[in-house]
């Protein structure tokens, strides 16, 4: 279903899936990507609620879903994102498990939008292959994977109906923007973050139906 030229409720309400890139692993409540989303879209004139955000570090696509049913979420939702898949290729985990898993994953998001599929947005997943933390490690086949798993979650959000943004460039400037990860020589910094949403907002005010910025 096709909802994005129906006007939302007069407060935005945002649901965030995912795992430590969503909960925002080492950086301030207030500088997780979804309340960045949010802050910046109030900018613009849209009232939006603080996200729910439904995420944990660590997690699978399986525990995603188990973290899902144990939040017992009350929808719909105006726009719902979905960032997920790092720890499956962390782990080892096969391609078409992961596929399978996102699929369903999709099937929920679109749910809780009340069935638009184009009020949710697929987030793609980063390339930790080139953060400090994987010093020693098999660089370019972690990349390889991660875009091997970034291909699923395009074609499944193709599949869907869903809107997909690939924000995998913007990790991998990490080698030469040593500020854009965080401390922990792991995860995406706020700076990240801020660039990630500034990707993503044209695509979220689509998505609800409004202007997007020149």
């Amino acid at each position: 279903m096709v909802c994005a030229q129906t006007a939302p409720a007069a407060e935005v309400r945002i649901l965030a899936l995912g795992d430590s890139y969503t909960i925002g692993e080492a950086v301030q409540p207030d500088d997780r990507w979804p309340v960045q989303l949010a802050a910046l879209l109030r900018t613009h004139g849209v009232a939006a609620a603080q996200p729910v955000i439904v995420a944990r570090t660590g997690w699978t696509t399986d525990e995603l879903s188990a973290g899902i049913d144990a939040a017992h979420l009350h929808g719909p939702y105006d726009l719902v994102t979905l960032l997920i898949g790092v720890n499956n290729q962390y782990r080892g985990r096969r391609a078409d498990e992961y596929r399978s898993q996102f699929r369903a994953l999709l099937a929920r998001a679109v749910a809780f939008a009340n069935s638009c599929a184009d009020r949710v947005i697929v987030v793609s997943i980063p390339d930790w292959g080139v953060t400090p933390f994987a010093v020693g490690r098999d660089r370019a086949g972690i990349s390889a994977a991660i875009n091997r798993f970034n291909a699923i979650d395009q074609e499944e959000a193709i599949r869907a109906g869903v809107r997909f943004v690939d924000i995998t460039p913007i990790s991998r400037r990490v080698t030469v923007e040593h500020g854009l990860v965080a401390a922990d020589g792991l995860h995406p910094s706020e700076m990240m973050y801020a660039e990630w949403v500034r990707e993503l907002l044209p695509v979220a005010l689509d998505a609800l139906g409004r202007r997007a910025p020149p």
